[in-house]
């Protein structure tokens, strides 16, 4: 990932500064939690693997921040959070969707879910299966492209 992820042997995420990252969570997906006084991009920032990723990288880890201030101890999302998260910090794609079939199955479906609760992988699974049926996606692709 072009040296996008700064981990150790048990893949623990590490920030800059850490004064004892040996007591970092031992999992990528425990959460640790940062004031949420702090915005994404200074928690991007202080992440010393991220100076030097590509867009993509970077919105992937924004993705992933912005998944971990909002889950709970046990680094899950509850399905109203989730919600809240679809109206607030991914209204531009869900917008207008409303009617559409496909977008009330996958609403129906997190209503749905055994869990109460979603864990990151079915987070980016809602937020890509939302993507790729939005009209935004479509203005996107009709973008021109200089070469």
């Amino acid at each position: 990932m072009g040296g996008c992820m700064h981990s150790t042997q048990d893949k623990s995420l590490h920030l800059e500064g850490d004064p004892n990252p040996s007591a970092a969570p031992t999992s990528t997906y425990a959460p640790r939690k940062m004031p949420k006084s702090i915005s994404i991009s200074k928690q991007l920032a202080s992440v010393k693997a991220l100076r030097k990723c590509s867009d993509l990288e970077k919105a992937i880890a924004t993705t992933a921040l912005i998944f971990r201030n909002s889950s709970d101890s046990d680094g899950k999302l509850e399905k109203a959070i989730a919600k809240d998260l679809l109206q607030t910090q991914f209204r531009n794609f869900a917008e207008g969707q409303e009617a559409k079939p496909k977008y009330r199955e996958i609403l129906s479906e997190l209503d749905e879910h055994t869990e109460n609760k979603l864990d990151f992988e079915d987070f980016m699974i809602l937020l890509l299966s939302i993507t790729v049926m939005s009209d935004l996606l479509q203005n996107i692709w009709s973008v021109k492209i200089m070469k």
